[in-house]
């Protein structure tokens, strides 16, 4: 029988953060840590697969998801202040060691957990989650770059396309032998999310703060090499954003990663669910015994 999934809300500072949680608190955590344009509802069907073994929590991050939307006004929208939240619900939970899965926006949010408390972290399974210049696929990031370095109208309107159904859409199918087996209900979640007020704003501050994740690689990799942090890379190989030279390339810092690339795109897990959860529990059941 399938574990339960439990749908909580927690206070963190003054914001409610949105998390889903299976599995017995006293077997060891798996974080998993999401990324866009989506929430913790790319999970729901891994958090089951897990929960029979580890203690599952999979937070949406603030602006994301079921978790508060302040405008940005009145929160910094960084990574580095994502991570913030995302370190004090852990805090709120008693997490002290875990596991990370990390996805896209996930991955640069968990390397700054791993730089801030190396030692808390057991293993890390990367699904697309980039830390290498290697992964970045032109040229879906050369928009991305343009604006960061010069924000104006005419950079701006690129960055405002990749948040339309069209592209969210793509996002999920691209790279995908059969999209027939990714459910449409993806995106069209992911856009109702998308288009509520303001929240092109806060996607478009994310933007802008992007290069402060390149920024911290080198630190990354150093915190790799030191730790020698078990690693598993399942990696969609089709991926048009983080390519499969990004999957690769943690083996420059961790020999003994183990990298599985993947014949499916940018959000694997719908169209390789049991591989994903196969590879998972055969890595973890190991480096966590």
């Amino acid at each position: 029988m399938a574990s339960a999934v439990h749908h909580r809300t927690a206070t963190v500072g003054d914001l409610e953060v949105f998390y889903r949680e299976a599995g017995d608190p006293k077997a060891p955590t798996v974080l998993l840590l999401h990324g866009f344009p989506t929430s913790s509802h790319m999970f729901r069907h891994l958090i089951p697969a897990l929960a029979d073994r580890y203690h599952v929590i999979a937070p949406d991050h603030i602006g994301f998801g079921q978790s508060a939307m302040p405008a940005p006004r009145d929160f910094p929208y960084t990574f580095e202040a994502l991570t913030e939240v995302t370190s004090g619900l852990l805090r709120h939970l008693g997490i002290d060691r875990f596991a990370m899965y990390v996805q896209d926006y996930g991955a640069p949010i968990g390397w700054r957990l791993a730089l801030k408390a190396p030692d808390r972290i057991t293993a890390i399974i990367t699904q697309n989650g980039n830390a290498y210049e290697e992964g970045f696929v032109r040229p879906f990031w050369d928009g991305v770059f343009a604006y960061t370095e010069a924000p104006g109208p005419d950079t701006e309107a690129p960055m405002r396309a990749a948040l339309t159904l069209e592209v969210t859409r793509w996002q999920y199918v691209n790279g995908v032998a059969d999209p027939s087996l990714v459910s449409p209900d993806n995106w069209v979640h992911d856009q109702a999310l998308l288009d509520r007020p303001g929240n092109d704003e806060i996607q478009l501050r994310l933007f802008r703060d992007y290069p402060t994740n390149v920024g911290l690689y080198p630190r990354v990799h150093q915190y790799f090499r030191d730790s020698q942090v078990p690693l598993l890379a399942v990696w969609g190989a089709n991926d048009e954003i983080f390519g499969p030279e990004g999957a690769k390339a943690f083996s420059r810092d961790l020999p003994g990663a183990e990298i599985h690339l993947l014949e499916s795109g940018h959000f694997a897990l719908e169209s390789h669910l049991e591989p994903i959860t196969e590879h998972i529990r055969d890595f973890l059941a190991r480096v966590l015994a």
